[in-house]
């Protein structure tokens, strides 16, 4: 029997659109999780993705689209979180006391729709082979909009990040940056839970990101890594779900990890 080819795989409609969002989301992913890592809040982008699954299950009550309460709800808390300023960094344990109730009240909005367990395990895990033409147009506007406010925020961001004290006596605010960036950071988190699901967000915001930190010693050269490795990741991981059956989110974060490893290996830049 003759082995698929990539011609092959795109000749189906389901298969185009999953390259594309995952196309949208690699890119979206990388460039926002180039600036998480090099923060040091990987922790906090990880507590938004919890965060999302609650908006997701709660707007499901209402009787919302699940992603548009991903979005809210991860939204308002990342600009919540970036309000706190640098105090964030010595919360861990507060941090990591909100990720457990964030799940747990998820799983209670669960509890009343047991009907949509489905959905909610596709949330936590992503189901990239099911997003159909109206996700695709939704995760371009909301990718857009992250795109064009990192690229407005990009420097004073990075010099922020780099010297707040310096960026506080040039005027630049790290908090007011911050705040806006985690509002970014949680924008692209309900992007990828569309992926990979929130359990799984590191796997393209985070993983590629800290690689092309790795390799590359230039901010530009960073971002453009860490795009390129996302977005090989990504198609790699669906055209892997294609020929063996296992799920593409499980392809994902293993290359993800994958490259990391390999990464390590080498000197640091």
């Amino acid at each position: 029997m003759r082995t698929p080819t990539m011609p092959d795989l795109l000749s189906y409609d389901f298969m185009r659109s999953a390259f594309i969002a995952a196309a949208i989301v690699a890119v979206v992913a990388s460039q926002v999780g180039y600036f998480l890592v090099l923060r040091g809040q990987t922790f906090a982008g990880h507590a938004l993705a919890h965060v999302g699954f609650t908006g997701a299950t709660g707007a499901v009550l209402l009787g919302v689209t699940p992603l548009w309460g991903l979005v809210t709800l991860t939204v308002a808390s990342g600009i919540g979180m970036g309000l706190a300023g640098e105090r964030l960094a010595q919360r861990d344990v507060a941090i990591g006391l909100v990720l457990a109730l964030a799940l747990g009240l998820g799983l209670l909005f669960l509890h009343f729709f047991t009907a949509y367990a489905t959905q909610a395990t596709a949330l936590l895990f992503g189901n990239v082979l099911s997003v159909d033409t109206a996700t695709l147009w939704r995760l371009l506007a909301i990718g857009v909009v992250c795109l064009a406010t990192l690229g407005v925020i990009a420097r004073p961001l990075l010099f922020a990040s780099l010297q707040p004290e310096l960026a506080e006596a040039r005027g630049v605010s790290p908090r007011l940056f911050g705040a806006l960036f985690l509002a970014v950071v949680a924008a692209a988190t309900a992007e990828c839970a569309e992926i990979v699901g929130v359990l799984l967000v590191f796997a393209l915001m985070v993983g590629p990101a800290a690689t092309a930190q790795r390799l590359a010693g230039r901010v530009g050269a960073g971002l453009a890594l860490a795009a390129a490795l996302a977005l090989a990741e990504a198609w790699g991981g669906i055209a892997l779900a294609y020929y063996t059956d296992w799920p593409s989110s499980f392809w994902i974060t293993a290359l993800s990890a994958a490259a990391y490893l390999a990464a390590s290996a080498a000197p640091m830049r």
